[in-house]
């Protein structure tokens, strides 16, 4: 991890990347793989690195939330992060998990299948497309002025993919995504959603898209005009180069821009790059990136829930002997937990920046999670309790309407502290995941660490325990790390807690997690040997 100079946007910074990359390289690896990866801290301030999405079974300690599982690696540190890849296959990926490093700490991390694909297409080449944000500033003093002065973050100055802002946005037309395809091919794009604090469409002009992968778990196949993706999701699509070009460039755009729920400040602005296609008989023609560009038809607009409810909606498991779907039909304890945005009052002496000169918090049931000054994992492995409790409300300690309320009159000032849920090993746990009005109602997308889970419901308004249980899809429901919940509405998730460990799950809006968006879970050890949580390494960190 090294600071290197990167100029966007005609804007030169250091940016913090790793091996000198933005975005950092991709790591490729088998199905079954044990994983070594050594990271050296060559700056200044901690870092750590997060397996966004590898189940860690019985490797807490390689998961990388920093004063969650690990202590950050200090400035001149090296830790090794250890640990194996078990059923699982397709795209996730890693990031920085301290502060907002992730910005430019990032990359794919690719997992190889053991099993040819369950789709029948041959695949020509498998394209990654990371999207991103870029600021002209220094994305961790964007999260300390925010949380110096109660307000809301500044937006970024641009969308990237592959970390290019592209052709529409002032001096960056030698920054442009160009991704040259042959004629008459099908393509695997692995689709990562980088971006620190916005949900996004993407589309390819003229061409339409087949999901059949999500979190690195194939789906039922289902062909689309665009996708929706969240801060933490990944999505694989089949692109066919089928269309013929309209002229002599062989370009087709392909376009990322913002899907916006919330009445906050956003960076409105899409990014956009190229897919060219091969003609032999044109090689020395360049391809113009000269303004007007056209944005693809099918590219959603900003505020268009109705198709993101319809996309996601659409997902399925893929539900096969080779790949059921293990959704638990029945539940041994129901967990329900608003999500909410908190107006705090400034306290005495402070001036406070945020709406009516208050502070902006967020809570899961009016809990505003702050993170400890040592690692949970390790407090709780040597029985140093006093160090968090575990006493996270099962329930919200205030019953109304939570989709109703008034956003600013009724809203509550939020707790502090490092509040956990505690489950027996195995517990199959239902988890009610609903939005609230406070200061407006808006998309979250909720990221769960050790555990995939089963989006068995969702809806809009205030979850009816009588009534919406009853339709819930208990065949074939989606399987993620990282869930939309939709704005104004809930979403009701399945896991088994069969990993042993202490587990973070936060709003991958970085914003709210900074906020305080988030709250973390111990799974207990099991019984058997293979059901308990390994010792931890002799070079992990010490705060």
């Amino acid at each position: 991890v090294e600071w290197k100079t990167i100029t966007r946007l005609c804007y030169s910074k250091p940016v913090l990347t790793v091996n000198g990359e933005y975005p950092g390289p991709t790591i490729i690896v088998n199905e079954g793989d044990h994983v070594r990866v050594t990271v050296t801290n060559k700056v200044v301030s901690n870092t750590t690195i997060h397996w966004h999405g590898v189940r860690q079974l019985r490797s807490g300690w390689a998961d990388g939330p920093a004063y969650i599982t690990q202590c950050p690696i200090g400035g001149g540190k090296t830790y090794t992060y250890k640990f194996r890849v078990v059923d699982q296959r397709g795209t996730l990926w890693w990031h920085s998990h301290f502060s907002w490093q992730r910005a430019s700490v990032h990359g794919a991390f690719i997992i190889l299948p053991r099993m040819p694909f369950p789709f029948s297409l041959p695949i020509y080449a498998h394209i990654p497309l990371i999207f991103g944000e870029w600021w002209n500033k220094d994305a961790e003093l964007v999260e300390y002025e925010m949380m110096l002065h109660g307000a809301g973050p500044k937006t970024s100055d641009a969308y990237t993919i592959n970390g290019l802002p592209g052709p529409m946005y002032r001096c960056s037309t030698q920054d442009t995504f160009i991704q040259t395809v042959a004629p008459g091919k099908t393509y695997l794009l692995r689709i990562i959603n980088a971006a620190l604090n916005e949900e996004l469409f993407f589309a390819v002009a003229n061409h339409s898209l087949t999901v059949v992968e999500i979190d690195s778990v194939y789906t039922k196949p289902f062909v689309t005009t665009a996708v929706m993706i969240t801060p933490g999701q990944t999505i694989n699509v089949l692109l066919t180069t089928d269309q013929i070009p309209t002229d002599s460039s062989g370009m087709f755009v392909m376009a990322a821009r913002p899907y916006v729920t919330s009445v906050f400040p956003f960076d409105n602005s899409t990014t956009i790059g190229f897919f060219k296609y091969q003609n032999e008989s044109l090689q020395e023609i360049q391809p113009p990136l000269m303004p007007p560009y056209t944005l693809p038809q099918n590219l959603p607009n900003m505020n268009d829930t109705l198709f993101a409810t319809q996309f996601v909606s659409s997902l399925r498991s893929l539900g096969s002997n080779d790949y059921p779907c293990n959704v638990p039909k029945y539940i041994h304890k129901r967990v329900v937990t608003t999500i909410s945005l908190n107006l705090q009052d400034c306290p005495i002496n402070q001036t406070c920046e945020g709406f009516q000169n208050k502070s902006f918090f967020a809570s899961m049931n009016n809990q505003s999670f702050a993170l400890p000054s040592t690692s949970i994992l390790e407090s709780l492995y040597h029985n140093l309790t006093s160090r968090f409790s575990l006493d996270f409300p099962e329930n919200p300690p205030f019953i109304f309407n939570y989709t109703g309320v008034n956003p600013v009159t009724e809203n509550m000032n939020t707790n502090f502290g490092s509040k956990l849920l505690e489950f027996p090993y195995g517990t199959k746990v239902e988890v009610i995941l609903q939005d609230t009005n406070f200061l407006n109602p808006e998309n979250h997308p909720i990221h769960v660490h050790g555990h995939n889970f089963f989006i068995v419901g969702r809806g809009f308004g205030n979850f009816d325990v009588a009534k919406d249980p009853l339709s819930y899809n208990l065949v074939d429901p989606p399987e993620r790390n990282t869930v939309a919940v939709p704005s104004g509405g809930w979403v009701a998730i399945r896991l088994i807690a069969d990993n042993p460990g202490v587990w973070f799950v936060h709003c991958h809006l970085e914003d709210h997690t900074s906020w305080g968006l988030a709250m973390a879970f111990v799974v207990k050890n099991g019984d058997k040997p293979s059901q308990r949580l390994l010792p931890p390494p002799s070079d992990l960190p010490a705060c």
